[in-house]
């Protein structure tokens, strides 16, 4: 989402925009290396046709899959930086993930993707406890299977921005799916009109979602400054 990717776009020097199949692509540097990232969206198959478009026009050394993810497991706090070193769909669907040891970022056993926004801690705690994952999101498996197809290595970069025990606000299921700005601005206002104390959820949900966006700018940061020179060209995604 972009909220997730602005902080990260103005680490960036040098910049140059490029548009393709209804998607802004980007390429600059970020601590004197070399990198492209595109802002895919929410869901699974965006996330990897986004990847596979950015695999060939900028023909990357490793891919990043960044953003925000719920936490599953009891501990793993909200703003903490964690790295999953597998991604899961399914029982069968498994993909090993590269795990590079930055300090301040956490490691975590598995990252499930499903296709929705998981609002509820109920579902939360059955996902763990069904899973064994640790980590929730809608895009770090279709990204992986993507890299996977393409030869590549693909590390998982995420921000908690909620924890097991959080209750999101339900109108979020609507809010992150695929629209043009002024379509979300119209589901916003919706939402508020049925339910006025939607307006402080969402209100609290963009100032963390702020703050997040920094930690994790920071964290993509040190994870391509501490490089070696053979993976310098990176792809945040």
């Amino acid at each position: 989402m972009p909220v997730e990717a602005d902080a990260f776009a103005a680490r960036a020097r040098q910049v140059v925009e490029m548009q393709a199949a209804g998607l802004e692509f980007h390429e600059g540097t970020v601590a004197g290396r070399r990198v492209a990232w595109v802002v895919a969206g929410a869901g699974r198959e965006r996330a990897a046709r986004s990847c596979r478009l950015l695999i060939d026009g900028h023909r990357p050394g490793l891919i990043v899959s960044a953003g925000f993810a719920g936490g599953l497991a009891v501990g793993i706090e909200r703003g903490r930086v964690v790295s999953p070193v597998r991604a899961i769909r399914g029982e069968q669907d498994s993909i090993q993930l590269m795990h590079i040891g930055v300090s301040g970022i956490a490691k975590a056993a598995a990252i499930i993707t499903i296709d929705h926004v998981a609002v509820t801690a109920h579902e939360k705690q059955s996902l763990a406890e069904t899973t064994g994952a640790e980590l929730v999101d809608m895009e770090t498996w279709g990204v992986a299977r993507a890299a996977r197809e393409a030869g590549l290595e693909c590390v998982g970069l995420r921000v908690v921005s909620d924890t097991v025990s959080d209750e999101l606000p339900r109108e979020m299921a609507t809010l992150v799916k695929p629209q043009s700005s002024l379509r979300r601005l119209g589901s916003a206002l919706r939402a508020v009109g049925r339910r006025p104390g939607a307006a402080v959820d969402m209100w609290r949900l963009w100032e963390n979602a702020v703050v997040d966006a920094r930690t994790l700018a920071d964290a993509l940061e040190r994870l391509i400054a501490s490089l070696p020179n053979g993976q310098a060209n990176i792809t945040p995604l």
